[in-house]
């Protein structure tokens, strides 16, 4: 009986040459046994003869091949909250394979550069990032083993860094890699495939990246102070016992938000602050730390705004002082 042997390395690195890159895997799996035995008839004499010959082995070498899909289509608004981003790495050999996971935020062209969070493989199968349920892993590390045309999604976690300006693009790389080998289509990795046969390196390079983008959505605050003094003459001179009327006007400009915003301020040395006088957009705040906006204390003034939308309505804060 004859024995099985690998399919030779330049066979198997010629059929890969020739695959065309794509979601599907490469052809028959790693370690398939093709056997074929060829029949004869023939006549001789007055008899009809049937004869056999020898059975001919041969295993699949594995075939490494990867594609990476960014599975978010258009660009996602990042500001003061973290944007995931969402890829489709799918293992188009013909064996099992694993692939090194690499989330790259500095690509040429890039208005800012994001920071990158969490590389996280979807668990749960569902497309969305999960906290605490996905697997975290390591930029760089490994996935999971996947069988030939498995699929698993990967979440870049990103967010926006201080120098980013509204309304600016940013891409995010994702790189899979496979960990038997890659390189040049054609080159063999003796015994590192399925099952112990040769592994070649397919149309792919056994590598794959794709981008998805990011637009950053942020707002950006100026506040103007201004003064109104009345003295005690009907004047508007800053004599003793005169009154200034400071007001503090909020503007949110951007397509995001400033979120938490408090404005603060100090009573002038030389003053004295007039208890009850402290208003919001016209509206009157008492000074304890209640349920309003704004406090009091003996040294200043702070009034909590929240969140405000960039072209939102501005605020006005204002406050009375006497000068001493």
């Amino acid at each position: 009986m004859n024995r099985p042997y690998t399919i030779s390395a330049a066979s198997v690195a010629a059929f890969a040459l020739a695959a065309a890159p794509g979601a599907h895997a490469t052809g028959t799996a790693a370690g398939t046994l093709i056997q074929n035995t060829a029949n004869a008839t023939y006549s001789s004499g007055t008899g009809t003869t049937t004869i056999q010959s020898n059975t001919v082995s041969v295993k699949v070498d594995q075939v490494i091949g990867v594609a990476v899909t960014a599975l978010t289509s258009t660009p996602v608004t990042i500001g003061t909250a973290n944007a995931v981003l969402v890829y489709q790495v799918t293992n188009t050999g013909n064996g099992n394979d694993t692939f090194d996971l690499t989330g790259a935020p500095n690509v040429a062209g890039n208005g800012f550069n994001a920071t990158l969070q969490t590389v996280a493989i979807d668990s749960n199968g569902n497309g969305t990032y999960d906290p605490g349920v996905d697997t975290v892993i390591t930029n760089g590390a490994a996935s999971q083993a996947m069988a030939p045309d498995a699929t698993i999604k990967v979440f870049l976690v990103t967010s926006a860094p201080a120098t980013a300006a509204d309304a600016q693009t940013s891409q995010v790389r994702l790189t899979a890699i496979s960990v038997i080998g890659s390189g040049t289509p054609g080159t063999v990795f003796a015994g590192k495939g399925t099952g112990g046969v040769d592994a070649v390196v397919g149309a792919s390079g056994g590598t794959g990246n794709a981008l998805a983008g990011l637009v950053a959505s942020l707002a950006s605050v100026t506040l103007t102070k201004s003064a109104v003094i009345t003295d005690p003459y009907g004047g508007t001179s800053p004599v003793p016992g005169a009154l200034v009327t400071y007001s503090i006007v909020a503007h949110a400009a951007g397509s995001g938000s400033a979120n938490g915003l408090l404005v603060t301020d100090s009573f002038p040395a030389g003053t004295t602050y007039q208890t009850g006088t402290m208003t919001l957009a016209g509206t009157a705040l008492t000074d304890a730390a209640d349920s309003d906006a704004g406090t009091a204390t003996a040294t200043g003034i702070s009034v909590a705004l929240g969140n405000l939308a960039g072209g939102s309505t501005d605020k006005t804060i204002t406050f009375k002082v006497k000068i001493n």
